[in-house]
């Protein structure tokens, strides 16, 4: 198969995936006050490894016009979308992590699967409004920041979040036994 010419990169078919997965993504978020707390975990199950094959995917396009790139998820909405998950995942929304700081010691950390889902939410939101803008610069710097933000944000998050929601669904005893066995 041939690779597209520079100008149709942001038509590609990897980017046209992406694009349908963010936004499905997108509109279930959306909506998730009306689904359960278990629709909301199966359906997150299925579409986050999606997401993520599909951030791998992202070819890399050099930003030309660095002033078209916009943020679209204000504190707000971005709040809205937090406290909506939040209250469906309940007492299993907080779970342990374990970072590594700079000096590559591991820190034991609390994280919270709407916060995670939320900022996901954020970079998807972002990436499919300034693609739809309709521009070819627009469509170029939504690949490429979603690209960037994959590698240092949402990629992260997104992990953690698929754990976290796993042992929610399929541990039945303490999730905390989940994670200190987890070596």
């Amino acid at each position: 198969m041939s690779q597209p010419i520079d100008n149709e990169i942001v038509y590609s078919k990897n980017v046209i995936e992406f694009l349908t997965v963010a936004n499905e993504y997108c509109l279930f978020v959306e909506k998730a006050e009306s689904f359960t707390k278990e629709d909301i975990s199966q359906y997150m199950l299925k579409v986050l490894p999606l997401l993520y094959l599909k951030g791998t995917l992202l070819p890399f396009i050099k930003e030309n016009d660095f002033e078209i790139s916009e943020r679209y998820v204000n504190e707000e909405l971005w709040a809205n979308i937090y406290k909506s998950l939040n209250h469906k995942f309940g007492k299993d929304d907080r779970y342990k992590i374990i970072r590594t700081n700079d000096n590559l010691e591991s820190v034991p950390s609390i994280a919270s699967i709407s916060d995670n889902l939320s900022d996901i939410y954020q970079d998807m939101k972002d990436f499919v409004m300034l693609y739809q803008k309709g521009t070819h610069a627009a469509k170029e710097n939504a690949v490429s920041e979603c690209k960037k933000l994959f590698e240092t944000n949402w990629g992260f998050k997104l992990l953690n979040a698929i754990k976290a929601i796993h042992c929610t669904l399929f541990t039945e005893n303490n999730p905390d036994e989940f994670y200190e066995n987890d070596n």
